[in-house]
């Protein structure tokens, strides 16, 4: 097999030998076919796209999805803006602010795609005259009640188990306006559109009133929150990153016509990728937008390879042309097989149970083979016609790396013992990473939606909400008694528990309609004990209710079926699904089998989806190992020396969820691609170190020591400078207010740093350990 891989190295590098001077010879046409290439790729960015669901997170595949959308099909849809009215006197109940919610409500109704709106002030309440039912607005006229008036609303609102601690607190100090949004999902400005005039319809509030603050939160915000958020970091963070690597390429090549030829590779690998991301029809969502920070981070590299090891032949007297054939000659196959391996890599991440995570993979793998095209065509032909001025200075940092070598030649039994205590004592912290995805904490404090939140989880009710649809097994069932008491214990059961601040269920109006229907007397105030009874009590109140504020939300259509929605504070994946196993054993236990039901709703949707991920990706991690794995063999044409290559390659990202578990104990769904993302980069540094390693063993003919002496001498510098680069690169990423974003690059920033550690500290001593002896 040695023989035969060498035959066809041999076979490429003729090849090779031609395309070298092949560029330089079609340099000008080279430039021309490049620049036509980008514009015709990029010129599908017209074609981009922001997501502005939720949803986009789950695949159609994705059980809790496809069970929160069949309830949505029964019952209404709960996509919502709750604008919270907060008093500045801390006082809901005086005629100025009822008058404002009053308003506020009414006005809401004209919001694009409004089909409900609930408040204090239409709440319907029920009453008894004789024996009749009368359903009324709870506020009919603020400006003309008196004080007894607003002692006896306050007194029937905070004790309503319908509005307390949904749309009251108990201390009445603020009070919200649900507004259901249906919106038809032909446009991707429909939810812009609706937040628009949200904010507006606040921003009128706070005028009419100045007593007030108006916060809004509730899914359309969440959603507005994913696109603003999104094209805020492709606006902020490409052209901080941009700067970032301007200055590490200028310092690190210290050449003008370098830093430009590098920069144009960026900008052309960013352009090709989104463009042709328009072509392909991918929406952006805020992990794909962080694709051109990540496609600028990894094009980098290749350069940096080839310019410096060009810089490098032109100070050791080579002419220009002849240092790019040097340089080309010795980077063209580590270059091309670390962005093979990097493709590999991201493409692995199409294993993945989160769709944005794919594009994200989809789209840097089209970035980086973008780059590798550019940087080994456009990038040598560029360099050809540009003046090149070199500093002499530069050299210092070369020999500065020829003596970090010698240290670790010199301490190598040293290193090698004590990297593999480190990484045993950091990888023993991994058991204390527990998963957790609170989408609420998706984004930093610096974002509205955010803030919003913050304060109704605070003042108001919980963001978190599990819904159910119990089924009474017949077409009329849900009047039963004996349905109905065993959904008044199920809600009784859940208001028990911890974290849980309203369950909304039908229990609750069925006993105020009895109550009422005996004369408003409290003693009546439980369900109806007959079937015949019930029906007629809904029948009678649904006649009764005004247009849009019907039954629907909670009520099938034939009648068979009603929906518990519970709501909590915002707590953790663990606490929230232990909770709805809970329920679920309950409901086994308890209630009749056709009653039984999961919990579904976006925060479970959320709660699962790391775990879901993280199963979903082994086989994605396992095949690019294999695969990694089985082209660095190939090159290198060792299986011996493949094999020590995998440890330092493996070891980073366990050493990184170590440290990770270490400071943080918490992983979400971004980090659970992490291994994935960053295992095609850090083999790179590797392949790198030992095409330099292998070059002095089998062509020079030197001991393990001189090897790793010559490949620190000759690629050390480089792989300092791309994984700086690198690091800085997603460290960028932290700035994100997105969580998901900032998380993944500060992993992916420590993945990357003790990858190079380990190539510097780790893998030498190996070689020198295993190899020593040997010719």
């Amino acid at each position: 097999m040695s023989k035969n891989t060498g035959n066809l190295w041999s076979r490429v590098g003729s090849f090779n030998g031609a395309y070298y001077h092949a560029i330089l010879r079609w340099r000008w046409w080279i430039i021309a076919a490049s620049v036509v290439t980008v514009i015709a790729a990029g010129s599908g960015m017209r074609f981009l796209g922001f997501s502005d669901n939720y949803r986009v997170f789950f695949s159609p595949e994705n059980p809790q999805l496809q069970a929160f959308e069949a309830l949505q099909n029964v019952y209404t849809k709960s996509d919502n803006i709750l604008l919270v009215v907060a008093p500045k006197n801390g006082r809901v109940f005086t005629r100025e602010t009822l008058t404002t919610v009053k308003w506020l409500t009414q006005e809401a109704w004209k919001l694009p795609y409004s089909s409900r709106v609930d408040s204090i002030t239409n709440f319907q309440h029920t009453t008894a005259r004789g024996d009749d039912l009368v359903v009324r607005d709870l506020v009919p006229e603020p400006g003309s009640l008196s004080d007894a008036d607003l002692a006896r609303i306050q007194d029937i609102a905070l004790n309503e188990p319908l509005l307390r601690n949904r749309l009251i607190p108990p201390k009445a100090h603020v009070t919200g306006v649900n507004v259901t949004v249906v919106l038809p999902e032909k446009s991707l400005n429909e939810t812009p559109e609706v937040m628009a005039q949200a904010r507006a319809l606040a921003a009128a509030a706070k005028a009419r009133d100045p007593n007030v603050e108006v916060y809004l939160t509730g899914v359309v915000p969440m959603n507005n929150a994913f696109a603003e958020e999104s094209l805020r970091d492709m606006t902020t963070l490409v052209p901080i990153m941009y700067a970032v690597v301007l200055a590490i390429i200028f310092v690190s090549v210290r050449s003008v016509s370098g830093t430009v030829g590098a920069l144009l590779v960026i900008l052309f690998s960013i352009v090709t990728a989104l463009g042709l991301t328009g072509w392909l029809g991918i929406r952006l969502t805020p992990p794909t937008a962080s694709s051109p920070t990540v496609i600028l981070t990894l094009a980098i590299a290749h350069s940096i390879h080839i310019l410096l090891t060009m810089f490098h032949s032109m100070r050791q007297g080579r002419d220009k042309h002849a240092a790019i054939v040097e340089s080309l000659r010795i980077n063209w196959q580590p270059v091309f097989l670390t962005s093979f391996t990097t493709v590999i890599g991201f493409l692995s991440m199409n294993f993945s149970e989160v769709p944005p995570f794919r594009d994200l993979g989809n789209i840097v793998a089209i970035g980086v083979t973008a780059a590798w095209v550019y940087s080994v065509l456009f990038l040598p032909a560029f360099m050809a016609v540009a003046p090149v001025r070199l500093k002499p200075a530069r050299e210092r940092a070369w020999r500065s790396m020829e003596r970090f070598g010698e240290f670790v030649i010199r301490r190598r039994r040293a290193l090698l013992w004590g990297s593999a205590l480190v990484t045993a004592g950091l990888v023993a912290f991994i058991p204390r990473n527990d998963f957790n995805d609170e989408f609420v904490k998706y984004f930093d404090q610096s974002v509205e939606f955010r803030r919003h939140t913050d304060f109704v989880q605070d003042n108001l009710s919980g963001s978190y909400q599990v819904h159910y649809s119990l089924a009474a097994g017949a077409s009329g069932g849900i009047s039963d008694p004996a349905y109905l008491k065993k959904l008044e214990e199920f809600a009784a059961w859940y208001r028990a528990q911890p974290n849980v601040v309203h369950v909304n269920a039908l229990t609750d109006t069925m006993k105020r309609l009895n109550k009422n229907l005996h004369g408003d007397d409290p003693a009546w105030y439980r369900l109806p004990d007959s079937r015949a009874l019930s029906a007629q009590y809904l029948l009678l109140y649904e006649l009764s209710l005004p247009f849009g504020l019907d039954l629907n939300d909670q009520i099938n259509v034939d009648k068979s079926a009603t929906r518990v929605v519970v709501t909590l504070n915002n707590v953790s994946t663990k606490k929230l699904l232990a909770l709805e196993a809970s329920a679920e054993q309950w409901l086994h236990d308890n209630a009749p089998p056709a009653m039984f039901a999961t919990g579904t709703g976006p925060a479970l949707m959320f709660s699962h989806i790391s775990a879901r991920n993280i199963r979903s990706m082994i086989g994605g991690n396992l095949l690019a190992l294999v695969l990694v794995s089985g082209v660095i063999m190939l090159a290198i044409r060792s299986l011996r020396v493949g094999l020590i290559s995998l440890l330092p390659n493996l070891v980073p990202a366990g050493m990184a969820f170590g440290l990770w578990g270490l400071l943080v104990g918490q992983v979400g769904m971004a980090l659970s691609v992490v291994t994935a993302l960053t295992f095609g980069i850090v083999v790179d540094d590797t392949i790198h170190f030992l095409s330099k390693y292998l070059h002095a063993r089998r062509d020079k003919g030197l001991d393990p020591h001189a090897a790793v002496r010559y490949a620190f001498a000759t690629v050390g510098m480089a792989l300092a400078v791309t994984s700086l680069i690198l690091v800085a690169g997603f460290l960028v990423l932290t700035f994100s207010a997105f969580k998901l974003n900032a998380d993944m690059g500060t992993m992916c920033a420590l993945t990357i740093a003790l990858a190079l550690a380990a190539d510097y500290l780790m893998l030498p001593p190996l070689l020198m350990k295993l190899e020593e002896g040997k010719k």
